[in-house]
């Protein structure tokens, strides 16, 4: 085990070396994760989020465009896909678009590991035929599958947060239908995701015991409130937690902590101070993409660079606002209220120090448990 850590270390600190020179000039590096809002429709209401106001005649790219994207040099180092709505599986064409992707590995994405699903798991018959495909097409390329579907609490309360009457029984089926298909596709990962708000504070211990029980792994931290991504600054007033919620909060990710600490320990700190410290890269090796071509090089900061429909990704990436973000990144005001876990494990391999540092805190085997635990044994390999 030595010599692979010994590897690791070296990466990450010629790693941070290389984040800290590109930071001070806001230079630009060809990004290893990438998120695309393939729709903006959505058939749940949640009241966290206002991504389904966005009018249903809003244009969208189509399977040609994303794949056309993804097809560019630009991609060539990609190794995470982030695939994400609305609800992606409205898009009748997404298994297709899905599939397409996986075949671009054999040109230009080579590098690609893992192609990460959200869901809301209210489709259940077209999600399950359309994980079918998509899962024995990403097997063949040697690609894993990560469904993550939204879980808010185990029962009702669930319906009652996404707007949607029924929509626990209905995530329930998805969730066993992907367990099914678990057990035949070893490439498939399952995990729920809790968006945690001021009336769901007390799901917390019930969803983190389900997720147990039945093997899935979770992404569990409050909510943001953002113009960017989720446009919800209206919802701020009634999302407020209150002193003893914040407290429970605390107790909560103190007492339940799973192989990734990292982020538990950033949400302890973060509730106790009201500051979030934690590395950001976001514009250097991640980017966001909205369903419309808009460019974000962070979905938590109302900043767009352009639209890709319009200006090469690569012109969008090289612009004033683009190297103005990744000058500031995690130094920001939204910087230090956001709680985006996924955001903090694409972060981790490029600042590279942060990461480094947890390896003497936690010894080799907790390390490596948690690298593999995290997928970062995709961007950083343990040999």
């Amino acid at each position: 085990m030595a010599h692979p850590l010994m590897q690791l270390a070296f990466r990450l600190t010629t790693n941070g070396f290389r984040f800290r020179l590109l930071r001070a000039a806001g230079g630009v590096q060809k990004p290893h994760a990438l998120s695309l809002e393939v729709t903006h429709r959505c058939i749940a209401r949640c009241v966290m989020c206002n991504i389904w106001r966005i009018p249903r005649d809003t244009p969208v790219l189509s399977a040609e465009e994303w794949l056309g994207l993804l097809d560019r040099d630009i991609f060539s180092e990609l190794v995470e896909l982030d695939v994400t709505g609305g609800e992606p599986f409205l898009r009748a064409d997404l298994a297709d678009m899905l599939t397409g992707v996986c075949d671009l590995t054999s040109r230009n994405l080579r590098s690609l590991r893992s192609i990460a699903l959200t869901t809301n798991g209210f489709l259940t018959r077209r999600a399950l035929s359309g994980t079918r495909r998509i899962l024995a097409a990403a097997q063949a390329a040697g690609i894993d599958l990560i469904l993550v579907c939204a879980m808010d609490a185990v029962g009702p309360l669930h319906d009652t947060v996404r707007g949607f009457p029924g929509g626990w029984e209905k995530l329930k089926r998805t969730l066993e239908g992907f367990t099914a298909l678990r057990r035949e596709f070893p490439n498939l990962i399952i995990g729920i995701k809790t968006t945690v708000l001021p009336t769901t504070v007390g799901e917390l211990d019930g969803i983190a015991d389900y997720a147990r029980r039945h093997g899935f792994f979770t992404i569990i931290s409050p909510l943001i409130i953002t113009e960017g991504r989720y446009r919800n600054p209206d919802r701020a007033g009634e999302l407020t937690f209150s002193a003893e919620q914040v407290r429970e909060m605390i107790r909560f990710f103190k007492s339940n902590q799973s192989q990734w600490s990292f982020h538990e320990k950033r949400l302890v700190h973060y509730l106790e101070t009201g500051r979030m410290r934690k590395p950001c890269s976001c514009g250097f090796n991640y980017c966001f993409i909205r369903s419309t071509g808009a460019l974000m090089p962070c979905p938590m900061i109302d900043a767009v660079a352009g639209n890709i429909t319009v200006t090469p990704i690569e012109t969008l990436l090289a612009s004033v606002t683009a190297r103005r973000i990744r000058r500031y990144a995690g130094r920001l005001p939204d910087c230090r209220r956001c709680t985006e876990p996924g955001l903090e494990r694409y972060s981790l391999p490029c600042e590279g120090w942060t990461y480094l540092s947890l390896l003497p805190q936690m010894g080799p085997r907790r390390f490596i448990e948690m690298h593999r635990h995290m997928g970062l044994d995709k961007h950083l390999p343990l040999g």
